[in-house]
């Protein structure tokens, strides 16, 4: 049988991989775009991501090794999986559609599902919710970067 924690950190590599899934018209569409001038840490975007990314998966592996195989287990596996989902869609889709308005709609969507999947886990596991706080401080930061984008960017929107 397989390690949980390579299993669940496999999946949750395969499926950030898919915010590879840009054309260079896009992202030529999404770099000239102006950015709030408070934006200094961009370059540090990706390894923050890097670290929420981690500890959802540290986060679900603790969910798993409490009762793995059950069926609430494979559901908030599930509800894992869409959070990854929802918000590894968020820089294709915003550069697909060419719209900020879709960012940010990923991005409120990605920390409501977020805050539940914290909430409906902390019964279960303390750290298991603490691990998700660093999505949970992060997503708002993104997503009201992304608004005020639309206000520099209005043809974005």
């Amino acid at each position: 049988m397989f390690d949980s924690s390579w299993v669940i950190g496999g999946v949750t590599f395969l499926v950030a991989l898919g915010s590879a899934l840009l054309r260079p018209r896009d992202l030529k569409w999404g770099k000239r775009l102006e950015r709030p001038k408070w934006l200094f840490f961009e370059p540090a975007i990706p390894f923050i991501w890097t670290i929420v990314f981690f500890s959802g998966a540290a986060s679900a592996l603790i969910i798993w090794e409490q009762d793995p195989g059950s069926l609430k287990t494979w559901l908030l596996m599930g509800w894992y999986l869409v959070l990854e989902i929802v918000t590894v869609a968020y820089i294709p889709a915003t550069l697909r559609f060419r719209s900020l308005t879709v960012g940010t709609v990923l991005g409120a969507t990605g920390l409501i599902l977020g805050i539940i999947l914290a909430l409906t886990v902390l019964p279960m596991s303390q750290s298991a919710a603490l691990f998700l706080l660093p999505y949970i401080i992060w997503t708002p930061i993104g997503t009201y970067t992304t608004r005020e984008m639309i206000d520099l960017n209005p043809d974005a929107a």
